[in-house]
């Protein structure tokens, strides 16, 4: 069972984090400052470190140093976004926002796990050369997650053979960007790549694009045209979101898969052809074959070797070094001075969901440079509103209905506290002692939108809670001085 050290002041943070982790099966300590993990425990015994950046004392980031092989995880509010960020880029395994989401948090544990060399392996893991590293990517994509290793893996041995493949994700993940790897890195890398996309083919010219026609053949025909399958003789055909042929150039091409000859519309005679097959598809090709719109025995001819594409969103700290990759890339191109984003900005990027994927991470990055007068890109140049984007997280979950204050108990949180029972929790026991300020940057957002949230949840701002007030109205009066 893995081992994980919580270290955490607020204690109903940690509590939930222990019940959270100890449901999915980890073995979980806790501590509530680093001095304390320090004295209480061995750091180096442990799978991963879970800790708040702002404690008592040293800040968790001195955790880094002081655990050595062990991964870091930092957990931090938008406030001290821009020290998380560099603690990450400084040895911190990745970084989470608070507040966070029960699943994003274990998703991250898995992933941090998942790539995190067992135990017995830790020595060997210490002295991986930089040849050794780079063997695990490939030329022309950006990942270190478990997804994009293990694609990287399937890569290299799928290229050197002449298996049809079918690679699968959601539109703009980069489906074309894998044909174009595995055509690149094949026996045939110097026969031509034709890539034909079926959705973009009027359903009455697909039959007659992929396979040609001798002249006659139908009204408009007046020449032999060479088909595209044809036109890649000795190479790769690449038919991306082949989920939109129509049934008749399915059996057409079903004929081409299993004979290895095509016949021109018009032709009597058939032809032989060696191309490699690559097709790609955002849609459910199972379903669409139990719907009786994709035929059954080309869908099993063309899954033969299967890629799956992760969405950009599960890719974990890939999408801030993807995002900053593309934004030194496309100033070089524009010609351009050298960029950096904002603490905004890098936290809008790595909570934003992205349903276009790369291709959107693409675009706004790119809108956003052509855009800028300043060197700090903010994530209002990206087109993304931080709160908007808090606010769509929090609906997503279940709704509490009702409007009357919860209560609140001092003993451990239960087992299935949600993102919405935090914040509650967390404003009743902290409104007397904090200031609406402090709130705000403890849970990290802003002040307009706890009070929307306070509105939500049925959450009123108490009046006259002594020290917090009378530490905002002396603050007011300091600055005002």
């Amino acid at each position: 069972m893995r081992e994980i050290l919580v270290v955490e002041d607020e204690s109903v943070i940690r509590a939930a984090l222990r019940r959270l982790l100890e449901r999915n099966d980890y073995r979980v300590s806790e501590a509530a400052s680093v001095a304390e993990a320090e004295t209480s425990y061995t750091l180096t015994d442990f799978d991963l470190i879970i800790s708040d950046l702002r404690l008592p004392g040293s800040p968790g980031t001195d955790l880094i140093q002081k655990a050595g092989d062990v991964p870091v995880l930092i957990m931090t509010s938008y406030a001290s976004l821009r020290s998380a960020v560099d603690s990450m880029r400084m040895g911190a395994v990745d970084y989470i926002a608070k507040p966070f989401d029960h699943t994003d948090m274990v998703t991250a544990v898995e992933r941090i796990l998942a790539e995190r060399a067992p135990n017995e392996d830790r020595e060997k893991s210490k002295v991986e050369t930089a040849a050794t590293r780079k063997e695990r990517t490939v030329e022309g994509f950006i990942g270190s997650c478990v997804e994009m290793v293990t694609l990287f893996d399937h890569l290299r041995k799928i290229a050197p053979t002449d298996a049809t493949v079918l690679v699968l994700g959601e539109t703009g993940t980069g489906k074309e960007l894998v044909a174009r790897s595995i055509h690149h890195h094949s026996r045939r890398q110097d026969k031509p790549l034709i890539s034909v996309n079926c959705a973009a083919i009027p359903e009455t010219l697909i039959e007659s694009e992929l396979f040609g026609y001798e002249k006659g053949a139908f009204t408009g025909a007046h020449t032999n045209r060479t088909g595209l399958i044809e036109a890649a003789d000795g190479g790769t055909l690449f038919l991306d979101e082949i989920g939109e042929l129509p049934v008749e150039a399915q059996a057409r091409l079903l004929r081409f898969i299993q004979e290895g000859e095509i016949r021109r519309i018009g032709s009597v005679e058939s032809k032989k052809v060696d191309v490699r097959l690559i097709c790609a598809t955002h849609r459910d090709l199972q379903t669409l074959t139990n719907e009786g719109k994709f035929r059954q025995d080309l869908y099993y001819r063309i899954n033969v070797m299967r890629l799956q594409l992760p969405p950009l969103r599960e890719r974990g700290k890939d999408i801030l070094e993807l995002a900053e990759y593309i934004l030194e890339n496309r100033a070089d191109q524009l010609d351009k001075k050298s960029r950096h984003f904002s603490p905004k900005a890098i936290q809008a990027i790595t909570t934003y969901t992205w349903p276009g994927n790369v291709r959107e991470l693409e675009n706004a990055v790119e809108r956003a440079l052509i855009l800028s007068e300043a060197d700090e890109i903010d994530n209002e140049l990206l087109g993304i509103d931080l709160e908007l984007v808090q606010v769509s997280q929090l609906r997503s979950r279940k709704s509490i209905s009702g409007t009357s204050t919860p209560r609140v108990s001092s003993y451990d949180p239960p087992e299935d506290l949600s993102l919405e029972d935090y914040f509650q929790r967390f404003v009743l026991e902290h409104q007397d002692s904090m200031s609406e300020t402090e709130l705000a940057q403890k849970l990290g957002v802003s002040r307009k939108c706890l009070w929307e949230r306070r509105q939500r949840f049925g959450i009123p701002r108490k009046k006259g809670s002594g020290a917090a007030k009378a530490r905002e109205t002396g603050a007011k009066a300091a600055k005002s001085g």
